[in-house]
């Protein structure tokens, strides 16, 4: 009996379970069984021949298949969005999904006045919302792994890149407000920066930013206590005494420990940096994009 091939619908289910790592949740998630999932994903395995997933009774991983088998269902999954925008001609009837990638911070902090004006006027579309560590957010689009990401513009934008501005990004240095060997090391004058322990942002607009700073201060081998991704965990590790770190102000004032930490007057200013929307060029040409695209600069025109 010839088999069934698999369907936009699969492709869809094996994203969903690639991200959770977690069989009841995607299937909760998707209004199915978890023994309906099973069998789907049972079926694909069948058909490729090969193991997707390495199961425990806890979680689910990728197999090195697996992660192959990934690119290609997100390749396909967003070709398949893709072609049904085109056909529709009629923008006032625009619908489907459109992935967008922001940190946690600007999912609060900058995302709802991005999304407020296009959610009005094409309510039909679901908006699948992506968050993770900041310094990701080119890479994410760049991947097609998302449409459109809120992201730091970085110091060289790739050609493939359109980037719509939105704000400037100022940033602070923070140091604990405990007694600690940080705060401790402050206290001296002249500051010793070599020796103060410094908690940094793996990769990113704000790491760039502090290397920067660390070059104009002529620290050529900073103390490095942790290197983090994402900003959020930041503020925590510089209020239990860690050490200090340069971060974004809204990060800063957004967190729950910002009552614990202090920022500090700068002999040398730290220059912000530039948050937008990024968005590959050639996606621009697909309808549910290009309105999203156009509602921006139909906000800026207002």
């Amino acid at each position: 009996m010839r088999k069934k091939p698999m369907e936009f619908n699969e492709l869809k289910l094996f994203l969903h379970l690639a991200e959770s790592q977690n069989f009841s949740r995607s299937a909760a998630q998707n209004h199915m069984s978890t023994s309906t999932l099973s069998r789907q994903i049972q079926r694909m395995e069948d058909e490729l021949g090969e193991p997707l997933f390495l199961r425990d009774n806890r979680r689910v991983q990728l197999t090195e298949c697996g992660e192959k088998f990934k690119i290609f269902a997100q390749q396909s999954w967003n070709q398949w969005q893709h072609f049904k925008q085109q056909i529709h001609h009629n923008e006032n009837e625009l619908n489907g999904e459109l992935k967008v990638f922001c940190s946690v911070t600007a999912a609060y902090s900058h995302l709802p006045q991005v999304l407020e004006k296009f959610r009005l006027r094409y309510p039909k579309v679901e908006i699948k919302l992506m968050t993770g560590d900041p310094a990701l957010a080119l890479h994410q689009v760049q991947s097609q792994q998302v449409d459109l990401s809120l992201s730091g513009r970085p110091l060289h934008l790739p050609n493939s890149i359109k980037f719509h501005y939105i704000d400037d990004i100022s940033l602070s240095l923070i140091a604990p407000r405990i007694a600690c060997p940080a705060t401790q090391l402050l206290q001296h004058s002249p500051i010793d920066w070599q020796r103060i322990p410094f908690i940094l942002p793996v990769e990113g607009p704000a790491r760039q930013r502090i290397d920067q700073w660390f070059r104009q201060q002529k620290i050529k081998h900073p103390k490095i206590y942790a290197t983090v991704a994402g900003h959020e965990g930041i503020v925590s590790m510089v209020a239990l005494g860690c050490g200090l770190a340069l971060l974004p102000d809204v990060v800063i004032k957004n967190s729950p420990m910002n009552s614990q930490v202090s920022s500090l007057t700068l002999d040398i200013p730290v220059y912000p940096f530039e948050l937008g929307v990024c968005v590959q060029k050639k996606s621009l040409e697909l309808p549910l994009i290009k309105a999203f695209w156009d509602s921006l600069q139909t906000e800026n025109a207002g």
